[in-house]
């Protein structure tokens, strides 16, 4: 039967002591991580949040009745326990941090006792993820996941104080917004009060960070959740968490300036790594050029190589007829893997058909200088020579080449480098490697809406030297856009805001909104425009990302404490769910009975 505390205290956390507390009487609460009766003697592994403690108990100590409590525990009891430290009878666990001592208990109370738990609370669980997210109160326990929303809270308050030190003001913006359907789908709710009506919940707050600019404050901060209906993805949540700022009276190198600072304070004083700075800078043309990617990971080599030229007038129609429609032909070295088996290369072949490449052309340098390759029949002995140095080839080294639209080209080649990265074990999760993408296109087309799409997003201002073209080449126009990226993640971007109205006025109709539809999106914004704005600039970090990458795990999941899987739905709560007629009478809606299976409203 479970006991009050009856006016105990806690002195300690289980790893806030240590040999220096060796014989003082302590107070410790927390859950039995498992207990072994050796015959007159129980040992109990305690664990909090900070970590483990061993508990002996002896009859002599606890008297028959608390050593009778003691012979009852069974997993996840929660207990109290006072005691006396003392060094550790038995040989020393290297692995706890308490390994060197042990609490000697005097009593014990059994705050709660426990059905035994559906899977093992333990580090790296090898239960299914499902049944752990059903019973995600049991899951997040297991130390590896405290250490993550440790992690995460640290990282909040580090941030929290870098950007109050800095001079920015924490300010909170609203949960229920308009809709602006620009970009991916809003989460809409119904309105009570104004029947037929819908809020949003934003996607970001962009629109109030740059009214707070508006508003004089200078500079905004905020751990902002963010809502977006997006297509399902395995790693996708559809609510996320932004470190969200803006500044005014600057320009991209202040923005980037104050970000480094907090990065390099953020990494050092959470996980123990220094950030050099200045962090290196690559324009988004570079970025595709080199790596096929604008979120290049630059922890390994194996960079993309334009080899159109050298391989213009050979007689490979895969490679002559791709420079004939205006693509070109890149490779990536492959070194040291000229013996990958065939079976390994064909498997490589169909990964890249996945990014819209129709084959994969390859060839093996063979260690007597002679080639294997799936082309070499259609090239002289000169044209293999001169493409494998044109590749910066050598005995030993496996060159694979992809030859289509340079759009393909790159999807193809930027995924692949990545694959055979994996493949290789080339990721290294202890190296943390940051580069800034700068310049990137103001405008993407669109060949589902017929026109232009804003990249990023309509406030987005151009280069200088670009303004000049949005009326007569709007696909080369550059933005004042920059993300921040990490170990190939974009864990962050931002840009810098238009703030003429003129230029406003022309990205809207370069975007093909009339001014009509402008104002009915954006009026509000536009109309505080008119009142003079200064000139300004913000980023966002998705701080689920950062965090992930920060603990080292595969999954943003593993570091939200509350998550939802692929399908949006949460396995412990199991919401989304139906709900009752009156409330949707109240609201005026009602369900289509295709839309719920088995269910009439």
């Amino acid at each position: 039967m479970a006991e009050s505390m009856k006016g105990l205290r806690r002195s300690h956390r289980c790893t806030e002591l240590s040999n220096r507390n060796i014989g003082e009487t302590v107070t410790v609460m927390g859950w039995v991580q498992k207990s072994r009766n050796k015959g007159g003697i129980i040992f109990v592994d305690l664990r909090d949040r900070s970590g483990i403690l061993q508990i002996i108990f002896e009859e002599s100590d606890v008297g028959s009745e608390g050593f009778e409590k003691a012979e009852h525990l069974r997993s996840e009891y929660v207990i109290a326990v006072v005691g006396k430290v003392e060094a550790r009878s038995g040989a020393v666990n290297e692995g706890l941090e308490t390994g060197d001592i042990e609490v000697r208990a005097s009593s014990i109370r059994i705050l709660s006792e426990a059905d035994t738990p559906p899977f093992p609370i333990e580090e790296e669980s090898k239960t299914k993820e499902e049944l752990r997210l059903k019973y995600r109160y049991l899951d997040l326990r297991r130390p590896d996941l405290q250490r993550n929303l440790i992690l995460r809270s640290k990282v909040a308050n580090i941030t929290r104080q870098f950007l109050s030190d800095e001079g920015f003001l924490e300010v909170e913006t609203p949960m229920l917004t308009k809709s602006t359907p620009e970009g991916a789908r809003d989460y809409l709710v119904p309105s009570r009060v104004h029947p037929g009506n819908f809020y949003a919940l934003p996607q970001s707050p962009q629109l109030f960070k740059q009214l707070l600019m508006c508003a004089g404050y200078d500079r905004y901060f905020q751990l902002a959740k963010c809502f977006r209906d997006e297509d399902l993805r395995a790693d996708r949540q559809p609510e996320f968490t932004q470190i969200d700022m803006e500044l005014s009276f600057v320009d991209v190198d202040d923005v980037i300036d104050v970000n480094e600072r907090l990065l390099r304070k953020m990494f050092k004083e959470s996980i123990n790594i220094d950030i050099e700075l200045p962090i290196q800078r690559m324009t988004y043309a570079e970025a595709m050029d080199r790596f096929g990617s604008d979120k290049p990971d630059i922890r390994f080599g194996m960079e993309l190589v334009n080899v159109s030229e050298t391989v213009r007038n050979c007689d490979f129609g895969v490679f002559t007829s791709a420079l004939e429609n205006g693509g070109s032909v890149r490779g990536i070295n492959a070194e040291g893997q000229a013996d990958m088996p065939r079976k390994k290369i064909d498997a490589l072949v169909d990964y890249a058909k996945d990014f819209g490449a129709k084959g994969l052309a390859y060839l093996a340098v063979n260690q007597d200088g002679s080639y294997k390759s799936s082309f070499a029949k259609f090239m002289t002995e000169e044209e293999l020579k001169n493409l494998v140095n044109a590749m910066g080839g050598k005995a030993g080294d496996l060159l694979l080449f992809a030859a289509d639209k340079d759009e393909t080209v790159f999807a193809v080649l930027g995924n692949l480098r990545l694959e055979l990265a994996r493949n290789l074990e080339l990721l290294n999760k202890d190296e943390y490697k940051f580069i800034w993408i700068t310049e990137f296109p103001l405008l993407e087309y669109s060949e589902e809406d017929k026109r232009y799409v804003a990249k990023h997003h309509p406030f987005t201002m151009p280069m200088d030297e670009d303004l000049h073209m949005l009326d007569t080449n709007p696909a080369k126009v550059r933005a004042k856009a920059y993300d921040i990226v990490l170990n190939g993640t974009e864990v962050g971007g931002g840009s810098v805001r238009i703030y003429q109205s003129d230029v406003q006025e022309k990205m809207f109709e370069v975007l093909g909104f009339t001014k009509e539809a402008a104002y009915e999106r954006f009026g509000f914004l536009l109309n505080a425009f008119k009142y003079g704005v200064p000139p300004h600039a913000g980023l966002a970090y998705g701080l689920d990302r950062l965090i992930m990458l920060m603990a080292k795990e595969d999954s943003i999941r593993d570091v939200i404490a509350f998550p939802k899987v692929k399908d949006a739905s949460c396995l412990m709560t199991e919401a989304p769910n139906v709900v009752d007629d009156k409330q949707l009478n109240e609201l005026g809606i009602q369900i289509q009975n295709n839309q719920v299976p088995g269910t009439i409203h």
